[in-house]
């Protein structure tokens, strides 16, 4: 069977809608919802953080992801196809480049997950014990009792990971391998497990003295907090961030739907099941920081790897037991996102080049696991930690900086406008209307036109910057380039040369799969584009 024969066979359909609103919201809900929320919430304040962060959910989260949802069912293609479809090559330009910066978070995004799933064979055995070492200056002395900090660092120090690395691609290809319904299969259980594990840690934080003192810090506003220009920056910075938009991944999920679908009750299904997640998520963090009298650092990887573990280490019974329980949880919640954030990159290629689902997750598999394995490396750069110690860790806080930080606020911002004005706002609006039982009214259009591009600009503007006038990040007291002031001999070029070559690789790669022809395929049932939306 030619290869454009097979990928049509292949791209497949959602065999229920409980399948896409499971796979939907288990690609929005990932390590983002159980620590960085959470650790914004912490870092601007607690309750100050969530007037904000329920404002940008209803004035730009939603009417984005209705916006990606109908481009997938209106065209029955993936982000680059659709966007091509609706708004011309630019938009496909666009699309292309979102998914060259999907596969460089994707990258990262893995060596993260590798670093969880050493932490729960860890907690098998010795991250919950005393007697921890690492190969940095004061934690070469046996730990007089447990201390996750010097685990993590002792482990991110040595080549183990990048075992782990390789296991978890392994097994994200595998739950991609039959498309749709191999994908299907895993939300299934997988996304009612997260909600399970993360109910048990709330249950258990509340009964903790002091655990009620957290959730009433987290849900009481302060008012001064509020008037803070950053804290509004931050909540709707994350709040693109959370629902996975500007990815790919929602318009590549959506294009397996009929043509049909109501793409308003999708998007506030989606987007409230991933908001509830969070709030549930951050109740259970935040009891636990105040039980243990904890400090995340206003970081994600300080909050899951360091402060959490440490905290679960105090319990009075069952250390063990939770340790494994909260490291599987943030396991599993990773790969619910990397398989949509692969499925996000191996639809386009099926759909531009017409080869087979195996060969288009190839394409992504080869340079995938060799970019994991880079953020990996453990060669130690930095011994008195004053940056990020090892050259892998150092690789990923920069990589993640710029490509994670602007790639999904300039593809929202590139997509808004495009759609907004090349296409025209009104008409997607009528398409949608169509539809569903909840009309969308002439609001939609100046959401799109104007006031989400105006957010998004105002974000992408401050945050620029705060990254060239804060050498060490977002809050350090030295001016420069972010990262400059981290300690790296031998490495002093990186802060420069990381952001130049994200930009050089995903333009590149954008204009290469811009200008190939697309191979002709036999239409998707949800193919036909109506004639008041083609270009």
């Amino acid at each position: 069977m030619a290869d454009n024969d097979s990928s049509t066979a292949e791209r497949g359909a959602w065999n229920s809608k409980l399948g896409f609103i499971l796979a939907a919201s288990g690609s929005a809900i990932g390590l983002g919802n159980i620590v960085f929320f959470a650790s914004n919430a912490y870092q601007y304040g607690g309750g100050a953080f969530y007037l904000p962060y329920f404002i940008a959910l209803f004035v730009m989260g939603i009417p984005v992801m209705i916006t990606e949802f109908s481009l997938g069912t209106m065209t029955g293609k993936s982000f680059p196809l659709a966007l091509q479809k609706l708004a011309g090559k630019k938009g496909e330009f666009v699309g292309w480049w979102s998914i060259a910066s999907a596969l460089t978070i994707t990258m990262y995004y893995i060596t993260i997950l590798g670093w969880a799933l050493s932490m729960l064979v860890g907690a098998f055995g010795s991250l919950l014990e005393p007697g921890a070492t690492a190969p940095f200056e004061g934690m070469t002395e046996p730990t007089a009792g447990p201390s996750a900090v010097t685990w993590f660092f002792g482990m991110v120090a040595t080549w183990w990971p990048m075992l782990a690395v390789v296991a978890i691609w392994g097994v994200t290809v595998l739950l991609l391998w039959r498309g749709t319904e191999t994908i299907e299969k895993a939300v299934r259980i997988f996304v009612p497990m997260m909600w399970l594990f993360m109910i048990g840690l709330v249950i258990n934080g509340l009964l903790q003295p002091g655990g009620v003192d957290g959730v009433l810090y987290l849900f009481t506003p302060n008012l001064d907090g509020i008037a803070d220009v950053r804290v509004w920056q931050g909540a709707f910075a994350q709040m693109f961030f959370s629902l996975s938009l500007g990815l790919g991944t929602m318009t590549a999920y959506a294009s397996y739907l009929p043509k049909d679908a109501d793409n308003v009750n999708n998007s506030l299904l989606v987007s409230f099941l991933n908001c509830g997640f969070e709030y549930i998520a951050g109740v259970a963090i935040f009891a636990l920081l105040f039980v243990y009298a904890l400090n995340p650092a206003g970081t994600t990887l300080s909050l899951s790897f360091f402060a959490i573990p440490q905290g679960i280490a105090g319990f009075p019974f069952g250390v063990k037991f939770f340790g494994v329980f909260f490291f599987l949880l943030v396991v599993i919640a990773g790969l619910t996102s990397a398989v949509s954030l692969v499925e996000g990159m191996a639809s386009p290629l099926i759909d531009k080049l017409g080869i087979s689902r195996a060969k288009a997750l190839s394409f992504v598999l080869v340079p995938g696991i060799l970019g994991s394995l880079l953020f990996a490396v453990p060669s130690i750069i930095d011994t008195g930690l004053t940056g990020n110690g090892t050259l892998g860790l150092t690789l990923l806080d920069l990589v993640d900086n710029w490509a994670f930080r602007y790639s999904l606020l300039t593809v929202g911002l590139l997509e808004c406008l495009l759609l907004g004005w090349v296409l025209g706002a009104d008409k997607i609006r009528a398409a949608v209307n169509v539809h569903t039982k909840f009309k969308l009214g002439p609001w939609f259009d100046w959401l799109i036109k104007l006031v989400i591009p105006a957010i998004l600009s105002f974000v992408i503007f401050f945050t620029l910057v705060d990254d060239f006038t804060s050498a060490g990040g977002k809050f350090a007291e030295e001016g420069g380039l972010y990262g400059s002031g981290y300690t790296m001999p031998g490495y002093e070029w990186l802060p420069v040369f990381i952001p130049i070559a994200w930009l050089t690789f995903t333009i590149v790669v954008a204009a290469v799969l811009t200008s190939r022809r697309t191979v002709d395929a036999a239409p998707h049932e949800a193919d036909a584009v109506p004639d008041t939306l083609a270009v």
